[in-house]
């Protein structure tokens, strides 16, 4: 992507003025048989629309900090780029008590309770479908986050050398994240735009985030999100690597 690029919120940009139409993230669920393919352009919409959720419902800024109790999952990955847009802090498996918002997947929300702040909360069905009934506490976000804005601007700038991320207990800036993505990437096999990584990794590691987002993003390339790989045979991932036109993987 663009050498001026900072943030990884920069690189969603540079990738959508590119090419708008190729896609971005293919997710799997083996424990479910769903298949989500979002082209740059349907996740930067997904990114918009959550990004003006968290600035503007969930009033939350630039340095806050947002407990990510998720999976790897193609909607993490636009929750992940919403902060970066906003200028909050992703906080990976992060503390509920010690965020002011939290954003917890169906299996993790006693803990989300812990959050004194803002609580959102993720079916992760098929289609981003929503809670059969909304958990008490929380906003639903299939339900919240269709009716906002397709274009985001932040309250304020978002500033690359501030903290962005938190995995696995290390923080990291936004520029950082972009540059070790960058420096990630000829390890990962992607040589640039048109690299299709499959990834099984979970989301609860920087290389996990890095396979399986922002390396992937930072060059131009794709990924092919998988969940509960385990549940999958070598004949059906040899497949998936033949149909997805996968380039290089990691599982």
């Amino acid at each position: 992507m663009n050498a001026t690029d900072r943030t990884p919120a920069d690189l969603l940009r540079s990738a959508l003025a590119a090419d708008p139409g190729r896609p971005l993230v293919t997710f799997y669920d083996d424990a479910t048989g769903e298949r989500v393919e979002l082209s740059v352009a349907t996740f930067a919409n997904w990114v918009a629309k959550t990004a003006n959720l968290l600035q503007g419902d969930l009033s939350a800024g630039p340095g806050d900090r947002v407990a990510l109790l998720l999976p790897a999952h193609w909607q993490t990955a636009v929750w992940l780029l919403a902060c970066a847009s906003v200028g909050a802090v992703a906080d990976v498996a992060g503390d509920p008590a010690a965020a002011d918002v939290v954003v917890s997947g169906p299996d993790s929300l006693e803990a989300a309770r812990a959050c004194r702040g803002e609580r959102v909360a993720l079916a992760l069905r098929p289609l981003g479908g929503r809670f059969p009934q909304p958990p008490a506490g929380f906003a639903d976000y299939a339900v919240e986050v269709p009716g906002q804005g397709d274009r985001f601007a932040p309250f304020a700038p978002v500033d690359a050398e501030e903290p962005a991320l938190i995995v696995a207990g290390a923080e990291l800036s936004g520029a950082e994240v972009v540059e070790r993505a960058r420096a990630d990437a000829p390890a990962l096999d992607l040589t640039g735009p048109g690299s299709r990584l499959l990834s099984g990794l979970s989301y609860d590691t920087w290389e996990g985030l890095s396979a399986g987002l922002y390396a992937p993003l930072a060059v131009g390339g794709s990924v092919v999100l998988c969940r509960n790989l385990d549940r999958a045979d070598g004949e059906v991932l040899a497949r998936r690597i033949e149909d997805e036109r996968v380039t290089a993987a990691r599982h």
